[in-house]
Protein backbone atom coordinates (compact mmCIF):
# COMPACT_ATOMS: atom_id res chain seq x y z
CA UNK A 1 0.00 0.00 0.00
CA UNK A 2 0.89 3.86 -0.56
CA UNK A 3 2.17 5.04 2.49
CA UNK A 4 -0.20 8.08 3.69
CA UNK A 5 0.94 11.02 5.46
CA UNK A 6 3.24 10.07 8.83
CA UNK A 7 1.27 10.97 11.90
CA UNK A 8 2.53 14.47 12.01
CA UNK A 9 0.88 15.51 9.20
CA UNK A 10 -2.29 15.33 11.16
CA UNK A 11 -0.81 17.41 13.87
CA UNK A 12 -1.35 20.85 14.14
CA UNK A 13 1.90 23.18 14.33
CA UNK A 14 0.89 24.28 17.76
CA UNK A 15 0.69 20.61 19.08
CA UNK A 16 4.09 20.06 17.75
CA UNK A 17 5.26 23.08 19.86
CA UNK A 18 3.63 21.82 22.93
CA UNK A 19 5.53 18.43 22.11
CA UNK A 20 8.98 20.01 22.08
CA UNK A 21 9.33 19.81 18.27
CA UNK A 22 10.34 23.29 17.75
CA UNK A 23 9.53 27.08 18.49
CA UNK A 24 5.76 28.03 18.53
CA UNK A 25 4.61 28.55 15.38
CA UNK A 26 3.45 31.78 13.60
CA UNK A 27 1.76 32.80 10.82
CA UNK A 28 3.73 34.87 8.07
CA UNK A 29 2.59 36.26 5.53
CA UNK A 30 3.68 36.87 1.92
CA UNK A 31 2.18 39.55 -0.39
CA UNK A 32 5.10 39.91 -2.60
CA UNK A 33 4.98 38.14 -6.39
CA UNK A 34 8.48 37.12 -6.52
CA UNK A 35 8.67 35.66 -2.72
CA UNK A 36 5.60 33.38 -3.53
CA UNK A 37 7.07 31.78 -6.57
CA UNK A 38 9.82 31.20 -4.76
CA UNK A 39 7.59 29.85 -1.67
CA UNK A 40 5.00 27.67 -4.09
CA UNK A 41 8.29 26.18 -5.53
CA UNK A 42 10.36 25.29 -2.19
CA UNK A 43 10.61 21.48 -1.30
CA UNK A 44 10.40 22.53 2.60
CA UNK A 45 6.98 24.40 2.50
CA UNK A 46 4.46 21.43 2.90
CA UNK A 47 0.59 22.23 2.23
CA UNK A 48 -1.58 23.85 5.07
CA UNK A 49 -4.41 24.79 3.49
CA UNK A 50 -6.49 21.67 3.96
CA UNK A 51 -5.53 20.64 7.60
CA UNK A 52 -9.51 20.77 9.49
CA UNK A 53 -10.52 18.40 6.36
CA UNK A 54 -8.83 14.87 6.96
CA UNK A 55 -12.02 13.18 6.39
CA UNK A 56 -11.91 13.63 2.62
CA UNK A 57 -8.55 15.40 2.30
CA UNK A 58 -6.24 13.50 3.93
CA UNK A 59 -4.15 11.81 1.50
CA UNK A 60 -4.99 13.37 -1.82
CA UNK A 61 -2.79 14.42 -4.24
CA UNK A 62 -3.10 18.21 -3.11
CA UNK A 63 -2.06 17.47 0.76
CA UNK A 64 0.58 14.85 -0.37
CA UNK A 65 4.44 16.00 -0.32
CA UNK A 66 7.62 15.31 -1.86
CA UNK A 67 7.98 11.57 -3.00
CA UNK A 68 4.45 10.58 -2.88
CA UNK A 69 3.35 13.77 -3.85
CA UNK A 70 5.38 13.08 -7.35
CA UNK A 71 4.87 9.52 -8.06
CA UNK A 72 0.78 10.18 -7.70
CA UNK A 73 0.89 13.48 -10.13
CA UNK A 74 3.45 11.05 -12.16
CA UNK A 75 0.83 9.06 -12.61
CA UNK A 76 -2.44 10.98 -12.92
CA UNK A 77 -0.83 13.50 -15.29
CA UNK A 78 -1.03 10.24 -17.53
CA UNK A 79 -4.52 11.59 -18.07
CA UNK A 80 -4.74 15.46 -17.64
CA UNK A 81 -2.97 15.89 -21.16
CA UNK A 82 -3.65 18.29 -23.68
CA UNK A 83 -4.83 16.22 -25.87
CA UNK A 84 -7.25 14.76 -23.66
CA UNK A 85 -8.47 18.09 -22.31
CA UNK A 86 -9.20 18.61 -26.01
CA UNK A 87 -11.34 15.27 -26.91
CA UNK A 88 -13.34 16.45 -23.77
CA UNK A 89 -13.66 20.16 -24.70
CA UNK A 90 -14.87 19.15 -28.15
CA UNK A 91 -16.64 15.32 -27.96
CA UNK A 92 -17.95 14.82 -24.53
CA UNK A 93 -18.73 18.19 -22.90
CA UNK A 94 -20.90 19.88 -25.14
CA UNK A 95 -23.65 17.01 -24.86
CA UNK A 96 -23.79 17.43 -21.52
CA UNK A 97 -23.70 21.15 -21.36
CA UNK A 98 -26.66 20.74 -23.74
CA UNK A 99 -28.80 18.14 -21.41
CA UNK A 100 -27.74 20.33 -18.34
CA UNK A 101 -29.21 23.26 -19.32
CA UNK A 102 -32.21 21.99 -21.20
CA UNK A 103 -34.61 22.55 -18.27
CA UNK A 104 -33.41 25.67 -17.40
CA UNK A 105 -33.92 26.85 -20.76
CA UNK A 106 -37.78 25.78 -20.84
CA UNK A 107 -38.58 27.15 -17.38
CA UNK A 108 -36.87 30.56 -18.44
CA UNK A 109 -34.67 31.29 -15.01
CA UNK A 110 -31.70 29.70 -13.21
CA UNK A 111 -30.10 29.57 -10.32
CA UNK A 112 -26.17 30.31 -10.98
CA UNK A 113 -25.22 29.16 -7.97
CA UNK A 114 -27.09 25.46 -8.30
CA UNK A 115 -26.74 25.68 -11.77
CA UNK A 116 -23.52 26.05 -11.88
CA UNK A 117 -22.64 23.33 -9.49
CA UNK A 118 -24.64 20.96 -11.34
CA UNK A 119 -22.64 21.68 -14.29
CA UNK A 120 -19.61 21.55 -12.94
CA UNK A 121 -19.88 18.33 -11.20
CA UNK A 122 -21.52 16.72 -14.12
CA UNK A 123 -18.17 17.62 -16.24
CA UNK A 124 -16.04 16.70 -13.03
CA UNK A 125 -17.88 13.43 -12.33
CA UNK A 126 -16.77 12.53 -16.34
CA UNK A 127 -13.16 13.37 -15.41
CA UNK A 128 -13.00 12.04 -12.25
CA UNK A 129 -14.71 8.64 -12.84
CA UNK A 130 -18.03 8.80 -11.31
CA UNK A 131 -20.67 6.71 -13.57
CA UNK A 132 -24.28 7.97 -13.94
CA UNK A 133 -25.91 4.88 -15.15
CA UNK A 134 -29.08 6.26 -14.46
CA UNK A 135 -28.69 9.59 -16.05
CA UNK A 136 -31.97 11.45 -14.35
CA UNK A 137 -32.33 14.65 -13.12
CA UNK A 138 -32.89 12.54 -9.34
CA UNK A 139 -29.69 10.54 -9.70
CA UNK A 140 -28.14 14.28 -10.63
CA UNK A 141 -29.38 15.64 -7.11
CA UNK A 142 -28.37 12.86 -5.41
CA UNK A 143 -24.92 13.03 -6.67
CA UNK A 144 -25.25 16.72 -6.31
CA UNK A 145 -26.11 16.57 -2.34
CA UNK A 146 -23.29 14.58 -1.76
CA UNK A 147 -21.04 17.02 -3.53
CA UNK A 148 -21.89 19.77 -1.16
CA UNK A 149 -20.97 17.84 1.66
CA UNK A 150 -17.52 17.04 0.60
CA UNK A 151 -17.00 20.87 -0.71
CA UNK A 152 -17.79 21.61 3.42
CA UNK A 153 -15.89 19.09 4.46
CA UNK A 154 -12.78 20.40 2.61
CA UNK A 155 -13.24 24.19 3.68
CA UNK A 156 -14.06 22.74 7.04
CA UNK A 157 -11.88 25.40 8.59
CA UNK A 158 -13.85 28.36 7.32
CA UNK A 159 -17.40 26.76 8.22
CA UNK A 160 -19.45 28.77 10.85
CA UNK A 161 -21.03 25.78 12.14
CA UNK A 162 -20.35 23.16 14.69
CA UNK A 163 -17.46 21.23 12.88
CA UNK A 164 -17.28 18.09 14.54
CA UNK A 165 -20.83 17.55 14.13
CA UNK A 166 -20.19 18.84 10.07
CA UNK A 167 -17.12 16.49 9.96
CA UNK A 168 -19.19 13.14 11.10
CA UNK A 169 -21.85 13.95 8.58
CA UNK A 170 -19.29 14.40 5.80
CA UNK A 171 -18.00 10.71 6.77
CA UNK A 172 -21.43 9.44 6.74
CA UNK A 173 -21.83 10.74 3.06
CA UNK A 174 -18.78 9.82 2.15
CA UNK A 175 -19.38 6.06 2.89
CA UNK A 176 -22.58 6.29 1.48
CA UNK A 177 -21.22 7.81 -1.90
CA UNK A 178 -19.17 5.11 -1.93
CA UNK A 179 -22.29 2.35 -1.91
CA UNK A 180 -24.36 4.29 -4.68
CA UNK A 181 -21.38 5.51 -7.04
CA UNK A 182 -18.13 4.91 -6.50
CA UNK A 183 -18.37 1.05 -6.07
CA UNK A 184 -20.09 0.24 -9.02
CA UNK A 185 -17.97 2.58 -10.77
CA UNK A 186 -15.14 0.16 -9.66
CA UNK A 187 -16.38 -2.95 -10.93
CA UNK A 188 -17.20 -2.00 -14.40
CA UNK A 189 -13.63 -0.51 -14.57
CA UNK A 190 -12.02 -3.65 -13.29
CA UNK A 191 -14.39 -5.93 -15.89
CA UNK A 192 -12.97 -3.38 -18.72
CA UNK A 193 -9.14 -3.66 -17.74
CA UNK A 194 -9.59 -7.25 -17.25
CA UNK A 195 -10.93 -7.63 -20.74
CA UNK A 196 -8.20 -5.17 -22.22
CA UNK A 197 -5.61 -7.72 -20.58
CA UNK A 198 -7.43 -10.78 -21.62
CA UNK A 199 -7.30 -9.27 -25.58
CA UNK A 200 -11.50 -9.26 -25.44
CA UNK A 201 -11.22 -5.32 -25.14
CA UNK A 202 -9.13 -2.57 -26.56
CA UNK A 203 -7.62 0.70 -25.02
CA UNK A 204 -10.09 2.60 -26.42
CA UNK A 205 -13.17 0.95 -24.64
CA UNK A 206 -11.43 2.37 -21.18
CA UNK A 207 -12.89 5.47 -19.96
CA UNK A 208 -10.16 8.87 -19.75
CA UNK A 209 -10.68 9.48 -15.72
CA UNK A 210 -8.48 8.95 -12.46
CA UNK A 211 -10.36 5.82 -11.27
CA UNK A 212 -9.10 4.20 -14.59
CA UNK A 213 -5.57 5.33 -14.33
CA UNK A 214 -5.44 4.57 -10.45
CA UNK A 215 -6.99 1.47 -10.93
CA UNK A 216 -4.62 -0.05 -13.80
CA UNK A 217 -1.84 0.79 -12.08
CA UNK A 218 -2.14 -0.44 -8.25
CA UNK A 219 0.76 -2.32 -8.83
CA UNK A 220 3.04 0.56 -8.95
CA UNK A 221 1.20 2.56 -6.60
CA UNK A 222 -0.76 0.50 -4.29
CA UNK A 223 -3.49 2.67 -2.59
CA UNK A 224 -6.44 1.36 0.20
CA UNK A 225 -9.80 1.23 -0.68
CA UNK A 226 -10.15 4.60 1.32
CA UNK A 227 -7.70 6.55 0.22
CA UNK A 228 -9.14 5.84 -3.46
CA UNK A 229 -12.35 7.25 -1.99
CA UNK A 230 -11.25 9.89 -0.84
CA UNK A 231 -8.85 10.79 -4.13
CA UNK A 232 -11.86 10.06 -6.56
CA UNK A 233 -14.42 12.32 -4.38
CA UNK A 234 -11.42 15.04 -4.03
CA UNK A 235 -11.61 15.10 -7.73
CA UNK A 236 -15.57 15.35 -8.12
CA UNK A 237 -15.60 18.27 -5.44
CA UNK A 238 -12.52 20.08 -6.41
CA UNK A 239 -13.44 19.89 -10.22
CA UNK A 240 -16.86 21.16 -9.43
CA UNK A 241 -16.69 23.40 -6.58
CA UNK A 242 -13.53 25.72 -7.68
CA UNK A 243 -15.03 25.94 -11.58
CA UNK A 244 -18.14 27.01 -10.48
CA UNK A 245 -16.94 29.29 -8.14
CA UNK A 246 -15.11 30.37 -10.72
CA UNK A 247 -18.46 30.55 -13.20
CA UNK A 248 -20.59 32.26 -10.78
CA UNK A 249 -18.12 35.24 -10.32
CA UNK A 250 -17.08 35.44 -14.27
CA UNK A 251 -20.71 35.48 -14.89
CA UNK A 252 -20.85 38.30 -12.41
CA UNK A 253 -18.18 40.13 -13.82
CA UNK A 254 -19.46 39.96 -17.01
CA UNK A 255 -23.14 41.32 -15.89
CA UNK A 256 -20.95 44.55 -15.23
CA UNK A 257 -18.42 45.12 -17.25
CA UNK A 258 -21.84 44.91 -19.83
CA UNK A 259 -23.23 47.22 -17.47
CA UNK A 260 -20.15 49.83 -17.75
CA UNK A 261 -19.48 49.24 -21.18
CA UNK A 262 -22.09 48.17 -23.23
CA UNK A 263 -19.88 48.49 -26.65
CA UNK A 264 -18.69 45.32 -25.08
CA UNK A 265 -22.27 43.50 -25.17
CA UNK A 266 -21.76 42.10 -28.39
CA UNK A 267 -19.11 40.21 -27.98
CA UNK A 268 -19.90 38.07 -24.77
CA UNK A 269 -21.96 36.10 -28.04
CA UNK A 270 -19.27 36.96 -30.98
CA UNK A 271 -15.93 36.66 -29.50
CA UNK A 272 -15.23 33.34 -27.67
CA UNK A 273 -11.54 34.68 -26.89
CA UNK A 274 -12.98 37.64 -24.94
CA UNK A 275 -15.22 35.17 -22.86
CA UNK A 276 -11.91 33.48 -21.92
CA UNK A 277 -10.01 36.71 -20.99
CA UNK A 278 -13.06 37.47 -18.86
CA UNK A 279 -12.61 34.07 -17.18
CA UNK A 280 -8.90 34.43 -16.53
CA UNK A 281 -9.28 38.10 -15.21
CA UNK A 282 -12.07 36.88 -12.82
CA UNK A 283 -9.35 34.38 -11.69
CA UNK A 284 -6.77 36.71 -10.94
CA UNK A 285 -9.06 38.83 -8.90
CA UNK A 286 -10.96 35.94 -7.36
CA UNK A 287 -8.69 32.64 -6.64
CA UNK A 288 -10.80 29.92 -5.62
CA UNK A 289 -9.13 30.07 -2.70
CA UNK A 290 -7.73 33.69 -1.38
CA UNK A 291 -4.39 32.80 -0.05
CA UNK A 292 -2.11 29.63 -0.25
CA UNK A 293 -0.92 28.23 3.10
CA UNK A 294 2.28 26.09 3.67
CA UNK A 295 4.23 24.84 6.72
CA UNK A 296 7.88 25.46 7.16
CA UNK A 297 9.22 22.47 7.28
CA UNK A 298 12.33 23.60 8.13
CA UNK A 299 14.25 26.52 8.45
CA UNK A 300 14.16 28.39 5.23
CA UNK A 301 15.76 31.66 4.08
CA UNK A 302 14.80 32.19 0.57
CA UNK A 303 17.08 34.43 -2.04
CA UNK A 304 16.10 37.93 -0.83
CA UNK A 305 17.42 37.00 2.86
CA UNK A 306 13.61 36.51 3.99
CA UNK A 307 13.54 33.83 6.82
CA UNK A 308 11.02 31.56 7.73
CA UNK A 309 11.57 29.25 11.13
CA UNK A 310 10.75 25.57 10.88
CA UNK A 311 7.05 25.26 11.89
CA UNK A 312 5.53 28.63 10.68
CA UNK A 313 2.80 29.06 8.63
CA UNK A 314 3.43 30.71 5.66
CA UNK A 315 0.46 32.57 4.13
CA UNK A 316 0.67 33.86 0.52
CA UNK A 317 -1.76 36.34 0.17
CA UNK A 318 -3.06 36.37 -3.45
CA UNK A 319 -5.66 39.22 -3.16
CA UNK A 320 -2.73 40.85 -3.03
CA UNK A 321 0.00 39.04 -4.93
CA UNK A 322 -2.31 39.01 -8.22
CA UNK A 323 -2.90 42.54 -8.17
CA UNK A 324 0.83 44.19 -8.06
CA UNK A 325 0.72 46.99 -10.35
CA UNK A 326 4.27 46.67 -11.27
CA UNK A 327 3.08 43.24 -13.01
CA UNK A 328 -0.65 43.94 -13.54
CA UNK A 329 -0.27 47.88 -14.40
CA UNK A 330 -1.91 50.64 -13.00
CA UNK A 331 -5.54 49.25 -12.94
CA UNK A 332 -4.45 46.33 -11.39
CA UNK A 333 -7.36 46.30 -8.53
CA UNK A 334 -10.22 46.54 -11.43
CA UNK A 335 -11.76 43.90 -13.57
CA UNK A 336 -10.35 44.53 -16.97
CA UNK A 337 -10.66 41.85 -19.62
CA UNK A 338 -8.81 44.12 -22.50
CA UNK A 339 -5.73 44.04 -20.09
CA UNK A 340 -2.42 43.71 -21.99
CA UNK A 341 0.19 41.50 -20.38
CA UNK A 342 3.73 40.32 -21.94
CA UNK A 343 4.08 36.52 -21.86
CA UNK A 344 5.61 35.87 -19.29
CA UNK A 345 3.01 37.07 -16.73
CA UNK A 346 0.11 34.67 -16.91
CA UNK A 347 -3.37 36.85 -17.19
CA UNK A 348 -4.60 34.50 -13.40
CA UNK A 349 -1.36 35.43 -11.35
CA UNK A 350 -0.59 32.71 -9.01
CA UNK A 351 -4.52 31.77 -8.31
CA UNK A 352 -3.55 28.27 -9.63
CA UNK A 353 -0.11 27.81 -8.11
CA UNK A 354 3.53 26.87 -8.80
CA UNK A 355 5.79 24.19 -8.60
CA UNK A 356 5.04 20.87 -7.24
CA UNK A 357 1.38 21.47 -6.37
CA UNK A 358 0.24 23.87 -9.51
CA UNK A 359 -3.37 23.06 -10.21
CA UNK A 360 -3.61 19.85 -11.82
CA UNK A 361 -6.76 20.68 -13.94
CA UNK A 362 -5.93 24.31 -14.81
CA UNK A 363 -5.92 23.88 -18.52
CA UNK A 364 -8.99 21.50 -18.57
CA UNK A 365 -10.50 24.75 -16.01
CA UNK A 366 -9.35 27.64 -17.56
CA UNK A 367 -7.95 26.30 -21.17
CA UNK A 368 -4.57 27.86 -22.66
CA UNK A 369 -3.35 31.63 -22.69
CA UNK A 370 -4.16 32.67 -26.98
CA UNK A 371 -0.76 34.41 -28.32
CA UNK A 372 -0.72 35.64 -31.45
CA UNK A 373 0.09 33.19 -34.20
CA UNK A 374 -2.21 30.14 -32.62
CA UNK A 375 -4.63 28.79 -34.30
CA UNK A 376 -8.35 29.49 -33.07
CA UNK A 377 -9.76 26.37 -34.15
CA UNK A 378 -7.72 24.24 -32.46
CA UNK A 379 -7.53 26.72 -29.15
CA UNK A 380 -8.23 24.82 -25.83
CA UNK A 381 -10.78 27.30 -24.09
CA UNK A 382 -11.58 25.74 -20.68
CA UNK A 383 -14.60 24.47 -19.07
CA UNK A 384 -15.49 27.71 -17.43
CA UNK A 385 -15.40 29.65 -20.30
CA UNK A 386 -17.08 27.33 -22.37
CA UNK A 387 -20.02 27.17 -19.95
CA UNK A 388 -20.16 30.77 -19.44
CA UNK A 389 -20.40 31.32 -22.98
CA UNK A 390 -23.27 28.99 -23.59
CA UNK A 391 -25.30 31.14 -20.90
CA UNK A 392 -24.70 34.20 -22.64
CA UNK A 393 -25.74 32.58 -26.17
CA UNK A 394 -28.67 31.60 -24.41
CA UNK A 395 -29.27 35.18 -23.36
CA UNK A 396 -28.66 34.99 -19.86
CA UNK A 397 -29.07 37.91 -17.78
CA UNK A 398 -29.29 38.77 -13.87
CA UNK A 399 -33.30 38.55 -12.91
CA UNK A 400 -34.30 42.05 -12.50
CA UNK A 401 -36.28 41.12 -9.61
CA UNK A 402 -34.55 38.79 -7.61
CA UNK A 403 -31.44 40.23 -6.33
CA UNK A 404 -28.22 38.00 -5.27
CA UNK A 405 -27.34 36.71 -1.71
CA UNK A 406 -23.81 36.06 -0.67
CA UNK A 407 -23.43 32.84 1.52
CA UNK A 408 -23.59 33.32 5.07
CA UNK A 409 -22.58 29.99 6.11
CA UNK A 410 -18.81 30.37 5.30
CA UNK A 411 -16.25 33.03 5.80
CA UNK A 412 -14.92 32.38 2.08
CA UNK A 413 -16.63 35.43 -0.38
CA UNK A 414 -19.34 33.03 -2.31
CA UNK A 415 -22.63 33.62 -3.42
CA UNK A 416 -25.38 32.08 -1.65
CA UNK A 417 -27.81 32.47 -4.74
CA UNK A 418 -27.84 34.15 -8.03
CA UNK A 419 -31.49 34.44 -10.10
CA UNK A 420 -30.92 34.70 -13.42
CA UNK A 421 -33.32 34.81 -16.79
CA UNK A 422 -33.01 33.85 -20.42
CA UNK A 423 -34.05 36.63 -22.58
CA UNK A 424 -33.93 35.74 -26.55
Amino acid sequence: MLPGPTPECHVTATDRWRLGSYHRPVDVRVTSFAEAQECYRHKDLRQALYDAGEVIMSDVIVNLHADEHRARRRLENRLFRRDTFHYYESELFPDIIRDTIAPYLDTGRAELVSFGHQLMMNLAALTAGVDRPQGTPEETFRLYDYLKTFIEGATLAHYTGDKAAKAAEVLEKLEAFDAEFLMPAIARRTALIDAVQQGAASEDDLPRDVLTVLLRNQDKIPMSHESLRREIAFYLLAGAHTSATAFNRVMHNIFQWIAAHPEDERRVTEDRLFVQRCTHETIRLQPSSPTGMRWALDDITLSNGRHFDKGDRVILDLTVINRDPNLFGADAEDFNPHRSLPPEVAPWGLSFGQGMHACIGQDLAAGLRFMDGDALDAHLFGLVPVGVQTMFDHGCRPDPNDAPEMDASTTRPYFGRYPVVFVR
